[in-house]
């Protein structure tokens, strides 16, 4: 076994808690689908979000997809001018065989943020 990160983010229709609360849950679930990853194999996630976004937490998503047990962080994005807003950020520590490939995950319009990565789309 080897301990592997991986990222993700994803775009938010709304500075509501609904919207935050969907996007995040969209977004870890592709990106355990996509690594075939159980909540028993990480070690932690660290979530970033911009600054337009402060109505919820997105590690109130992750503890509702069942991962009650792994460390989760909430942060704040550097705020860059130009930046692209309304974004949810993450990486996930977790371990995997060796010989594991990481599949990073980037949806809607967060896309922009990594079209170098096409495993990412």
């Amino acid at each position: 076994m080897r301990l592997f990160a991986l990222r993700g983010a994803n775009s938010v229709e709304a500075n509501d808690a609904s919207s935050i609360l969907s996007a995040t849950d969209a977004l870890m679930r592709e990106l355990m689908a996509r690594n075939e990853l159980e909540a028993e194999a990480m070690v932690s996630c660290i979530f970033t979000l911009t600054d337009d976004l402060d109505a919820e937490f997105p590690a109130v998503a992750a503890r509702r997809l069942g991962l009650d047990r792994v460390p989760l962080l909430c942060a704040r994005e550097v705020p860059v001018p130009g930046a692209l807003p309304h974004v949810i950020r993450v990486l996930v520590h977790y371990y995997a065989a060796e010989g594991h490939e990481p599949r990073h995950v980037y949806l809607r319009e967060a896309r922009a943020l990594r079209a170098d990565l096409e495993s990412a789309q």
